[in-house]
């Protein structure tokens, strides 16, 4: 025993002794000649790929020095991170192909047109979209870009030179720089001279929240389709100008795991990716398979990721005629750790992902025009199945909000989909549309598939487990009327020149200005209103001033007795109404049909100070969101008070405190004791997902839940993990009735709203109908999974209750109002909780 254990720890003594003496030889092919001429990476950054986490802006000045150094890379800045940060893409092809550059693409992007079935693929490139670390404490991707970027600079022979001849590789170095620079510097100052592999080790625990995403906290691979972030926008942009063929994707998964590459799970394919699809997937998967066999490293397919949600970058690609390859290597998670498959380097994860990302490229030279020709004849088949469908068109918008509609439109207009304005006003399939606040999508264009996905309401399902959400129907997210049409008969122009909304004042008052709050981004021009010390009131209920109807929520400023005169007034107010898109109306009596202006049913709004719960023990992508929305879109400024000195903290100071989804380590009963008496005092506490269940059992507000008595019957072991997995709800969408007298349904047109869900949190309804301003339907589901056992659970239970406690108030809400910034039908009931929380 003592003899084994010695061994293993000579083992052990060796490989960690092999790190100190690490070079490139150790990833590179060893069968060809480098050009000396090309730096390599130590030479640039100052150590070895692998000897450290290489920072974003070692890793960027690497790329810029590769692109001065060698003619078959160019390099192109895309925009900034929110922290600043370059968003680069490397266009990596021979010297011949860079002097028709454009040519090419242009040539490529006509696959995917009409007429396209006479072009031939016989010498044209294939384009590779190779992108790396979406998730930022997921290194050994970007680590890899480095000694990757070199060997496509250096490379030497006819077998490179006559690769790059037949291709054009698009890397993408960093899918995430802000989130890379953050988990590089954890990794990198808590290393030790003698690397330390103990799982316990400080370097393999990072702070919250980590490094996985990006600057306010958002898992970036769940945006491809929604496209709200800066970094998504540069890489989508790059994906619809080139069309590549094949997209890989390299991320880290658990310590113990091994290597995985798609396909994933078979029966978890979205319908509309082609069986094609997964076949070439699959045929590509044997390069790989080969590439990992000759090196001895552990791999499996098909099994645990999925290829539904097309709002990740292994899945979108499928939706747009390329073929998207996820990698997902076992994470050393710093330089060196233990786990069940021995010891794992950081400089291992780094090979394999580096040996994947060149038998990709080896795949796409080899199956070049069967690819080609998959990508031809996949858009030629959805040009044959939008001129067959019923469904002409899709109709949507909000005649009272134009700049939610705008944003669904903005979307759209970034994946290169087809639109018109709407030639007049019209009531189609029930529903009222307004010209300027509504868009009409025609079905019969090359993205015909891409428009399904993205509208299309699915319920039925071939598996009952998914890697993430199982429905995102975006005009059900932006809460805006929808219609199929079977012609094209409302079409006005097709938009070409998508401009901004603009926002005005009718005219200069001297009595009063009213904005409904319908639109967007009245919460932003409310705040600014108050923090400009001006008053103003919200109408508890509807009216009628001067021909006009003015529904609950109108917000009111009168212009006597504020610190600005008439005029100062009016030209301030035209500045909030440009900057919040909305129309301001000018007034000139208070005399109304319904409240009148001067009547009690006008409440006065407060300026208001807000505090959200963050750090261990919070789920930091829901605090992130709620700190994006308020931050970015509304411009309100929000304080973020860790869970860590939180029993420290004075909060007599705020007026609303958010807690988002919490962890038993943050539900204690002296935090309980703290929020509670400040909530008697007057405050606001608003409480998400899990601090539901924690705000009722600490008795800041009564609720009864409905729970699940489900039992296991005939179900073999083997089996258990799909007996629980099905009871997941995952991500779905409910139909909701609202009462729209009540101040959190202020600004909502419709009865009805459709809300997200990702939590089996099921409040019972109030006995008394007016604390039940929001309620589930009896038949709610429409859209996305969700078992029969909680089907039942979710009939006519509530997802948002409130209680007076005190002189304050208790808010909460069963589920993410705020989800992944593109839920922007119901951003407004958090800024409602917010504003009118005194008045519920």
């Amino acid at each position: 025993m003592k003899r084994t254990l010695l061994l293993f720890l000579c083992v052990i003594v060796q490989n960690i002794t092999a790190q100190e003496k690490l070079d490139l030889n150790y990833y590179l092919p060893q069968d060809i000649t480098y050009n000396e001429n090309i730096p390599t990476p130590k030479e640039v950054i100052g150590h070895e790929v692998g000897e450290w986490h290489v920072t974003h802006d070692k890793l960027m000045f690497y790329m810029q020095t590769l692109a001065k150094s060698s003619d078959r890379i160019s390099i192109e800045n895309r925009g900034t991170t929110f922290e600043g940060r370059p968003i680069l893409l490397l266009t990596v092809t021979s010297p011949k192909n860079h002097a028709t550059i454009e040519n090419i693409r242009q040539e490529h992007v006509a696959l995917t047109e009409s007429g396209s079935n006479t072009i031939s693929v016989e010498n044209m490139p294939i384009v590779v979209y190779q992108g790396f670390s979406i998730h930022g404490n997921e290194p050994s991707g970007a680590n890899a870009g480095l000694a990757y970027a070199y060997y496509l600079a250096a490379a030497q022979g006819s077998e490179i030179e006559s690769l790059l001849d037949n291709m054009v590789i698009l890397m993408d170095p960093s899918f995430n720089p802000d989130g890379l620079q953050r988990f590089a510097y954890w990794a990198n100052t808590n290393k030790s001279q003698n690397l330390v592999a103990d799982n316990n080790e400080r370097e393999y625990h990072e702070v919250w929240p980590g490094g996985r995403t990006n600057h306010y906290w958002f898992d970036m691979n769940r945006d491809w389709l929604p496209v709200q972030l800066p970094e998504s926008r540069g890489r989508i942009e790059s994906f619809h100008k080139w069309m590549p063929n094949i997209l890989t994707d390299h991320h880290e998964m658990g310590t113990n795991s091994t290597f995985f590459f798609q396909p994933g799970e078979p029966t978890r394919v979205n319908p509309l990716t082609p069986k094609m699809n997964q076949e070439l997937t699959a045929e590509i998967g044997t390069y790989h398979a080969k590439a990992l066999d000759k090196i001895g490293s552990l791999y499996y397919s098909k099994e645990n990721y999925d290829d539904y949600y097309y709002g990740k970058g292994s899945t979108f690609p499928d939706v747009n005629g390329s073929i998207g390859i996820l990698f997902e290597q076992g994470s050393s998670r710093g330089h060196i750790q233990e786990s069940e498959n021995g010891l794992l380097t950081f400089p291992f994860t780094i090979r394999n992902q580096f040996i994947t990302a060149l038998s990709t490229i080896e795949a796409a030279k080899n199956m070049r025009v069967k690819i080609l020709n998959y990508q031809k004849s996949f858009y030629a088949n959805a040009r044959n199945e939008a001129a067959r469908s019923k469904s002409k068109a899709i109709v949507f918008g909000d005649s009272k909000d134009a700049a939610k509609s705008w944003h669904l439109a903005e979307i759209l207009n970034r994946h290169k989909i087809k639109f018109h304005e709407l030639a007049n006003d019209a009531t189609l399939g029930g529903k009222s549309y307004k010209k300027g606040s509504s868009y009409l999508v025609p079905m019969n264009q090359k993205n015909h598939r891409l428009i399904k996905a993205m509208f299309e309401k699915r319920t039925t399902f071939t598996d009952s487990l998914f890697y993430d959400v199982s429905a995102w129907t975006f005009p059900l997210a932006f809460n805006v009327d929808y219609s199929e049409l079977s012609s094209l008969t409302n079409a006005g122009a097709e938009i070409v020149d998508f401009k901004p909304l603009n926002g005005n004042v009718s005219a200069k008052s001297n009595y009063a200005y009213l904005f409904e709050w319908n639109e967007y981004y009245t919460p932003k021009a409310l705040n600014t209103i108050v923090e400009k010390g001006l008053r103003a009131k919200v109408a508890k209920g509807p009216f009628t001033l001067e021909g006009k109807k003015y529904d609950y929520g109108t917000i009111m400023i009168p212009v006597q007795n504020q610190n600005l005169n008439a005029t100062e007034l009016h030209t301030f107010l035209a500045k909030v109404a440009q900057e919040s898109k909305l129309q301001i109306t000018a007034v000139g009596t208070g005399l109304t049909k319904g409240i009148d202006l001067g009547s009690n049913d006008f409440d006065p709004i407060k300026k208001q100070k807000i505090a959200v719960l963050v750090g261990n023990g919070i789920r930091y992508t829901d605090a992130g969101e709620i700190w994006h929305l308020l931050d970015t879109r509304y411009n309100i400024k929000v304080t973020k008070i860790d869970t860590d000195y939180f029993s420290r903290v004075d909060l007599s100071k705020y007026t609303d405190i958010i807690v988002p989804s919490t962890s038993r380590a943050v539900q204690t009963k002296a935090n309980a004791d703290k929020l509670k008496a400040w909530v008697k005092d007057g405050g606001t506490l608003i409480g998400y997902r899990n601090a539901v269940e924690w705000f009722s059992k600490s008795e800041m507000i009564s609720l009864k839940f409905k729970k699940d008595t489900l039992v296991a019957k005939n179900i073999a072991f083997d089996k258990k993990g799909d007996f629980l997995g099905a009871q997941v709800t995952g991500g779905a969408i409910f139909e909701t009735k609202l009462d729209r007298s009540h101040p959190i349904n202020f600004g909502y047109k419709n009865d009805k709203l459709a809300m997200f869900r990702n939590t089996n949190i099921y409040i019972k309804p109030n006995k008394n109908s007016y604390n039940n301003p929001i309620q589930y339907t009896s038949d709610p589901l429409l859209s996305g999974y969700i078992s029969k056992e909680n089907q039942e659970l979710i009939k006519n239970s509530v997802p948002f209750q409130v209680k007076r406690l005190g002189k304050g108030r208790v808010i909460v809400f069963t589920d993410n109002t705020n989800f992944r910034a593109f839920w922007y039908g119901t951003n407004k009931l958090l800024m409602n909780a917010i504003f009118f929380g005194g008045m519920m």
